[in-house]
């Protein structure tokens, strides 16, 4: 059977501790990934400057050639998988198996990971807004004719990783251009991806020490927490709670993401139907990205009908259909505690499922030994009903209705907002709620990423601060000398 080891710093581990990956269509074991523990993690971390001169030695022009050979290789590449060979049909094989991905949606967000490595030159543009990278490489430089100086605020980055989608591993990779190395926890039930990613990085020439790789439990995904001076959380909100007052650690959590219809555009929601349904369906719902919600001053009971149509038409298919948009539940018994839970909310007055109207049988559903919950759309009559600003690991959307007054104040936090508005007031109130994280104003789905922008906070801010910076006379002349 496969073995997935532990690297430290890029060498392999295998830990006498081991998890097994199973199929979750058939049970069967797909493979066994050995288990850092936190002592192990805590050993190896203590030295994390070390890790990072052998990153510091390579210049930015270097660490981009070499990610764009790592594009080539995840995308195409045959690699090392623990002690066997995985060619990128054998990754996308396995990491349906055991996330519950349709192969299809593997493959697109294949393509995701593959644009960010090839196209890092634009990404990190769009996070350091245009800033000349040999000013990284140099410590100081000159932009727009005044001297500047970036101060390093950590020597790794800690990385807790999910497991619903593989698309998310596009965010941790700029790190390592900027010098910093990386600490991986990866999802439990999605080892596959961030270990391609690694090994695609070391074959191109990446410097082994810059990685660390460790499957763990709780337990390992704590200590690397406490460890990094700057890190990123993957979760829910009882896995993110902990951790959302503390600096160092960048959340990603639910995202909320809406949809908005104001007072000029409600009366010709029609239109931007196809916008809807990709908003809250592509990538099988499983994205912080995903609309949750579609917030309108007026129609809401006809918005909510057509897509609640419209949606309720996907099919639950198996996973190897070319056709398949749904992703499957790993866990049968968290498939049916939502689909409780979602009933028990609707006994709540004020909601329905709209859906329920379009399709014959429940939400849950059984098709080739693989559970799914089906596209949801729950019109609520109350912006206060809790399915309201809900969201779930499935195509789900509640569809509210609101004056427009009252519209920013009880949207909540929004990670992703499309404003469909002509509403010089409204979108300059858009742009000026500190609620919304990412703002598309006019026809754009949430669910569509511009890699040249930040997803959910700045990496590069996360991880440097301009500093004050000043030089003249002998001090001019020795960081001249030091270029």
């Amino acid at each position: 059977m496969l073995h997935l080891p532990v690297l430290r710093a890029g060498r392999s581990y295998r830990s006498l501790e081991t998890a097994t990956l199973t199929d979750i269509r058939s049970g069967e074991p797909v493979a066994e990934v050995s288990q850092a523990n936190a002592g192990l993690i805590a050993r190896d971390l203590r030295d994390p400057a070390s890790r990072r001169r052998a990153v510091q030695a390579l210049s930015s022009r270097e660490l981009l050639d070499i990610c764009k050979k790592a594009a080539r290789l995840f995308a195409e590449g045959t690699l090392p998988a623990g002690d066997m060979q995985q060619s990128s049909d054998d990754y996308v094989c396995c990491l349906s198996s055991t996330t519950g991905m349709p192969e299809a949606l593997c493959r697109a967000n294949m393509g995701k990971i593959h644009f960010v490595l090839d196209q890092m030159e634009t990404v990190l543009a769009g996070l350091t807004r245009g800033l000349d990278l040999s000013i990284l490489d140099a410590g100081r430089g000159e932009q727009e004719g005044r001297q500047v100086s970036y101060l390093r605020q950590a020597d790794m980055l800690g990385v807790i990783l999910p497991s619903n989608s593989p698309g998310v591993h596009s965010l941790w990779i700029p790190s390592l251009p900027l010098k910093v190395p990386v600490v991986l926890r990866p999802g439990s039930r999605e080892p596959w991806t961030p270990y391609r990613v690694v090994r695609a990085l070391m074959a191109a020439g990446f410097p082994p020490d810059g990685i660390g790789f460790y499957p763990s439990g709780h337990d390992g995904a704590a200590e690397i927490l406490l460890r990094s001076h700057r890190s990123m959380l993957f979760g829910d909100q009882a896995t993110v709670r902990p951790w959302l007052h503390d600096p160092r650690v960048q959340i990603h959590g639910p995202g909320w993401s809406k949809v908005v219809l104001a007072r000029d555009t409600a009366g010709q929601w029609e239109e931007h139907l196809d916008l809807m349904v990709s908003s809250i369906a592509d990538n099988g719902g499983r994205s912080c990205i995903n609309a949750s919600g579609v917030w309108t001053t007026a129609r809401g009971r006809e918005i909510a009908e057509a897509l609640a149509e419209r949606l309720a038409a996907i099919p639950a298919l198996p996973l190897d259909h070319p056709d398949a948009r749904l992703a499957a539940f790993s866990s049968p018994d968290l498939a049916e505690r939502l689909n409780s839970f979602i009933d028990q909310q609707l006994a709540v007055p004020g909601a329905e499922d709209v859906t329920a109207r379009f399709r014959p049988g429940g939400r849950l559903a059984r098709v080739g030994g693989l559970t799914f919950l089906l596209p949801t759309v729950i019109h609520c009559e109350d912006a206060g009903h809790p399915l309201a600003r809900s969201e779930f690991l499935f195509p789900f959307a509640a569809v509210v209705e609101t004056p427009q007054d009252e519209l920013l104040g009880r949207m909540g936090p929004t990670l992703v907002c499309t404003a469909l508005t002509g509403d010089p007031a409204l979108a300059r109130d858009l742009m000026d709620c500190p609620a919304i994280e990412r703002l598309n104003l006019g026809p754009i789905p949430t669910s569509r990423v511009s890699w040249d922008q930040p997803h959910e906070g700045n990496l590069f801010e996360h991880l440097f601060k301009q500093r004050a910076f000043q030089a003249a006379g002998a001090g001019l002349a020795a960081v001249a000398g030091g270029a």
